[in-house]
């Protein structure tokens, strides 16, 4: 297969079956693979970048806000490019959920400005 007919497969795959290639392909290529997990109790169940606190939603916000890539990273030198490509490929798999945590945290905001 040459790397054009495998990007076009790609670029076939559902948001979801994205999330997962990316994860086989970063297991392929770390020792480090974090994904995204969802933890009880840790920033109150939200998807997370594995074995941080750092939810993908917060990221999705910042995204939503004109920061690029190279600023997230800049602000997290914990996270990776691989944890950003993982992050947008959940925010858009999962948008519904990525778009009410936003608004969830938007309505918070608005409620401590208010004091």
């Amino acid at each position: 297969m040459t790397v054009q007919e495998l990007e076009t497969k790609l670029l076939s795959l559902t948001p979801i079956e994205k999330v997962e290639a990316i994860r086989i392909l970063t297991k392929s290529i770390s020792t480090k693979e974090r994904g995204v997990t969802k933890t009880p109790g840790v920033i109150g169940g939200d998807a997370c970048i594995g074995g941080t606190r750092i939810p993908v939603w917060l990221l999705e916000s910042y995204r939503r806000q004109g920061a690029t890539d190279a600023d997230i990273l800049d602000q997290y030198p914990q996270l990776s490019a691989i944890d950003l490509v993982t992050a947008w490929l959940y925010a858009e798999a999962f948008s519904d959920e990525i778009y009410y945590a936003i608004q969830k945290q938007e309505e918070a905001d608005v409620i401590l400005d208010s004091y």
